[in-house]
Protein backbone atom coordinates (compact mmCIF):
# COMPACT_ATOMS: atom_id res chain seq x y z
CA UNK A 1 0.00 0.00 0.00
CA UNK A 2 1.36 2.94 -1.09
CA UNK A 3 1.69 5.99 1.45
CA UNK A 4 0.18 9.29 0.73
CA UNK A 5 3.41 10.76 -0.36
CA UNK A 6 4.09 8.24 -3.22
CA UNK A 7 0.11 8.92 -4.47
CA UNK A 8 0.93 12.41 -3.84
CA UNK A 9 3.49 11.81 -6.83
CA UNK A 10 1.86 9.27 -8.88
CA UNK A 11 -1.28 11.85 -8.61
CA UNK A 12 0.97 14.49 -10.46
CA UNK A 13 1.74 12.09 -13.73
CA UNK A 14 -1.51 11.12 -13.56
CA UNK A 15 -2.98 14.54 -14.24
CA UNK A 16 0.49 15.34 -16.68
CA UNK A 17 -0.22 11.50 -18.65
CA UNK A 18 -4.37 12.63 -18.60
CA UNK A 19 -4.16 15.42 -21.47
CA UNK A 20 -7.37 15.28 -22.27
CA UNK A 21 -8.38 16.10 -18.35
CA UNK A 22 -11.39 13.89 -17.92
CA UNK A 23 -9.99 11.83 -15.42
CA UNK A 24 -9.29 8.71 -16.73
CA UNK A 25 -6.09 7.42 -19.03
CA UNK A 26 -6.77 6.51 -21.99
CA UNK A 27 -4.80 5.23 -25.02
CA UNK A 28 -4.53 8.69 -26.32
CA UNK A 29 -3.25 9.97 -23.93
CA UNK A 30 -0.12 8.34 -24.00
CA UNK A 31 -0.24 8.92 -27.66
CA UNK A 32 -0.65 12.52 -26.87
CA UNK A 33 2.70 11.78 -24.15
CA UNK A 34 4.52 10.16 -27.28
CA UNK A 35 3.55 13.52 -29.58
CA UNK A 36 5.39 15.69 -26.73
CA UNK A 37 8.47 13.48 -26.05
CA UNK A 38 8.56 13.70 -29.95
CA UNK A 39 8.97 17.27 -29.99
CA UNK A 40 12.28 17.38 -28.30
CA UNK A 41 14.95 18.14 -30.85
CA UNK A 42 16.82 15.45 -30.92
CA UNK A 43 14.10 12.67 -30.93
CA UNK A 44 12.53 15.15 -33.72
CA UNK A 45 15.76 14.47 -35.66
CA UNK A 46 16.21 10.74 -35.06
CA UNK A 47 13.57 8.42 -36.63
CA UNK A 48 15.82 5.62 -34.62
CA UNK A 49 15.01 7.36 -31.61
CA UNK A 50 11.44 8.40 -32.37
CA UNK A 51 9.88 4.75 -32.90
CA UNK A 52 12.17 3.95 -29.52
CA UNK A 53 10.36 6.78 -27.62
CA UNK A 54 7.11 5.97 -29.51
CA UNK A 55 7.69 2.22 -28.37
CA UNK A 56 8.07 2.53 -24.68
CA UNK A 57 5.14 5.43 -24.00
CA UNK A 58 2.48 3.37 -25.83
CA UNK A 59 4.31 0.49 -24.60
CA UNK A 60 3.69 1.44 -20.77
CA UNK A 61 -0.20 1.85 -21.67
CA UNK A 62 -0.03 -1.65 -22.59
CA UNK A 63 1.34 -3.18 -19.30
CA UNK A 64 -1.07 -0.50 -17.49
CA UNK A 65 -4.48 -1.51 -19.64
CA UNK A 66 -3.24 -5.07 -18.68
CA UNK A 67 -2.57 -4.71 -15.33
CA UNK A 68 -6.39 -3.02 -15.09
CA UNK A 69 -8.94 -4.73 -13.91
CA UNK A 70 -6.65 -7.84 -14.63
CA UNK A 71 -7.59 -7.60 -18.42
CA UNK A 72 -7.12 -5.28 -21.24
CA UNK A 73 -8.70 -1.85 -20.13
CA UNK A 74 -9.67 1.06 -22.10
CA UNK A 75 -9.71 3.55 -19.24
CA UNK A 76 -7.27 3.37 -16.00
CA UNK A 77 -8.39 5.64 -12.98
CA UNK A 78 -5.69 6.88 -10.37
CA UNK A 79 -6.44 3.59 -8.23
CA UNK A 80 -5.35 1.85 -11.48
CA UNK A 81 -2.20 3.67 -12.19
CA UNK A 82 -1.34 2.88 -8.32
CA UNK A 83 -1.61 -0.81 -8.85
CA UNK A 84 0.91 -0.62 -11.60
CA UNK A 85 3.19 1.62 -9.28
CA UNK A 86 3.03 -1.20 -6.82
CA UNK A 87 4.40 -3.71 -9.19
CA UNK A 88 7.29 -1.56 -10.82
CA UNK A 89 9.70 -2.70 -7.85
CA UNK A 90 9.92 -6.15 -9.61
CA UNK A 91 10.01 -4.63 -13.04
CA UNK A 92 13.15 -2.71 -12.67
CA UNK A 93 14.58 -3.89 -16.17
CA UNK A 94 11.66 -2.32 -17.48
CA UNK A 95 12.21 0.76 -15.77
CA UNK A 96 15.80 1.20 -16.28
CA UNK A 97 14.96 0.60 -19.99
CA UNK A 98 12.85 3.50 -19.73
CA UNK A 99 15.17 5.19 -18.03
CA UNK A 100 17.60 5.03 -20.98
CA UNK A 101 14.93 6.15 -23.47
CA UNK A 102 13.83 9.08 -21.84
CA UNK A 103 18.01 9.70 -21.02
CA UNK A 104 18.50 9.57 -24.76
CA UNK A 105 15.55 11.75 -25.43
CA UNK A 106 16.68 14.77 -23.16
CA UNK A 107 20.16 14.47 -24.19
CA UNK A 108 19.92 17.04 -26.81
CA UNK A 109 23.36 17.55 -27.29
CA UNK A 110 24.01 13.70 -27.12
CA UNK A 111 27.27 14.10 -25.05
CA UNK A 112 25.96 11.63 -22.43
CA UNK A 113 25.03 13.70 -19.54
CA UNK A 114 21.89 15.70 -18.72
CA UNK A 115 22.73 19.40 -18.00
CA UNK A 116 20.51 21.70 -15.97
CA UNK A 117 18.24 22.32 -18.73
CA UNK A 118 17.74 19.23 -20.52
CA UNK A 119 16.54 17.88 -17.16
CA UNK A 120 14.05 20.90 -17.22
CA UNK A 121 13.03 19.97 -20.74
CA UNK A 122 12.40 16.52 -19.02
CA UNK A 123 10.07 17.99 -16.52
CA UNK A 124 8.21 20.31 -19.20
CA UNK A 125 7.61 17.86 -21.67
CA UNK A 126 6.58 14.88 -18.92
CA UNK A 127 3.72 17.43 -17.75
CA UNK A 128 3.08 19.13 -21.27
CA UNK A 129 3.89 23.02 -19.45
CA UNK A 130 6.38 24.79 -18.12
CA UNK A 131 7.05 23.27 -14.27
CA UNK A 132 9.51 25.77 -12.12
CA UNK A 133 11.82 23.23 -10.86
CA UNK A 134 13.75 25.37 -8.05
CA UNK A 135 16.62 23.79 -6.66
CA UNK A 136 15.55 20.44 -7.98
CA UNK A 137 18.05 20.00 -10.31
CA UNK A 138 20.93 20.90 -7.69
CA UNK A 139 19.57 18.19 -5.44
CA UNK A 140 19.85 15.24 -7.86
CA UNK A 141 22.79 16.21 -8.99
CA UNK A 142 23.99 14.23 -6.19
CA UNK A 143 27.87 14.77 -6.78
CA UNK A 144 27.59 18.31 -7.62
CA UNK A 145 29.40 18.27 -10.89
CA UNK A 146 26.63 20.11 -12.92
CA UNK A 147 25.25 17.03 -14.70
CA UNK A 148 23.72 13.75 -14.24
CA UNK A 149 25.22 10.91 -15.73
CA UNK A 150 23.54 7.69 -17.61
CA UNK A 151 24.16 5.55 -14.26
CA UNK A 152 23.30 8.61 -12.24
CA UNK A 153 19.69 9.13 -14.57
CA UNK A 154 18.91 5.15 -13.80
CA UNK A 155 19.08 5.13 -10.53
CA UNK A 156 17.22 8.32 -9.72
CA UNK A 157 14.49 7.47 -12.61
CA UNK A 158 14.08 3.89 -10.42
CA UNK A 159 13.47 6.27 -7.58
CA UNK A 160 11.09 7.97 -8.75
CA UNK A 161 8.94 5.28 -10.00
CA UNK A 162 9.49 2.89 -7.25
CA UNK A 163 10.39 4.99 -4.03
CA UNK A 164 8.19 5.47 -1.01
CA UNK A 165 10.67 7.47 0.74
CA UNK A 166 10.41 11.42 0.34
CA UNK A 167 14.38 11.43 1.81
CA UNK A 168 15.60 10.26 -1.58
CA UNK A 169 16.46 12.60 -4.13
CA UNK A 170 15.11 10.36 -7.25
CA UNK A 171 11.31 11.49 -6.10
CA UNK A 172 12.53 14.60 -7.63
CA UNK A 173 13.23 13.95 -11.27
CA UNK A 174 10.37 15.04 -12.59
CA UNK A 175 9.77 18.20 -10.62
CA UNK A 176 8.49 19.02 -7.21
CA UNK A 177 6.04 17.05 -5.46
CA UNK A 178 3.12 18.98 -3.79
CA UNK A 179 3.20 18.56 -0.29
CA UNK A 180 6.78 17.26 -0.27
CA UNK A 181 10.28 19.36 1.57
CA UNK A 182 11.31 20.18 -2.12
CA UNK A 183 7.70 21.65 -3.11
Amino acid sequence: MASSFQRAKVQAMFEAFDADGNGYLEERDFEALAARWELLPRVASGPELTARVRAVMLGWWQHLSTVAGGGRAEQIDLDDLMAMVDRLPAMREAVVATADVVFDAVDENGDGRISRHEHGRLVDTWHGRSIPTGDVFDRLDQDGDGFLSRPEFALLWTQFWTSDDPAEPGNLMCGPVTGTPAA
